[in-house]
């Protein structure tokens, strides 16, 4: 996700700190989520980013209250052992996906997730698989210290889009 389009990074770089930009802080993120809930609940307007995070908001209902709470939303602790789905990376990466297919980078990912979609009746499915396959790739290119492999994420969207649901 671009940190920028993302809420409350933007303006860092102005003052000089370009890898802000890119690199929101969970504190940035969660603000950016709650803030897009709240002007939503009071009928304001959205910006770009915000309308398109908040389509993925409303496909979550069940996020809701997380959102609507920035204090608890700031402190919650979403740790793997709990079990518990930690809301706005989930949120994020519906963004990360929807702006990588916008620019279609990595290569290909537009027709793989189209693909996706088409075959499993709709994006918001598309959208969940591929954040598996996303996480896989930085899953392992954490595990190996190499970078992100492009290719091999498309790939594994691509062979998920050509097996049964």
């Amino acid at each position: 996700m671009v940190a920028g389009r993302a809420g409350g990074t933007a303006h860092r770089a102005a003052d000089g700190d370009n890898a802000a930009m890119f690199q929101p802080s969970q504190t940035d993120v969660r603000r950016f989520f709650c803030a897009v809930y709240a002007k939503q609940r009071q009928g304001l307007p959205l910006d770009g980013m915000e309308l398109i995070a908040m389509r993925w908001i409303a496909e979550h209902p069940e996020y809701h209250a997380q959102l609507a709470d920035e204090a608890a939303a700031l402190a919650a602790v979403y740790a793997v052992e709990d079990g518990r789905t930690n809301p706005f990376l989930h949120l994020a990466m519906h963004l990360t996906i929807e702006e990588q297919c916008a620019i279609d980078q990595p290569g290909g990912i537009r027709q793989a997730v189209g693909l996706l979609a088409a075959r499993r009746g709709g994006l918001h499915d598309a959208h969940h698989e591929a954040m598996e396959c996303l996480g896989e790739m930085i899953w392992t290119a954490q595990r190996s210290g190499l970078p992100p492999d492009g290719a091999a994420y498309i790939d594994a969207l691509r062979r998920r889009a050509s097996r049964r649901p």
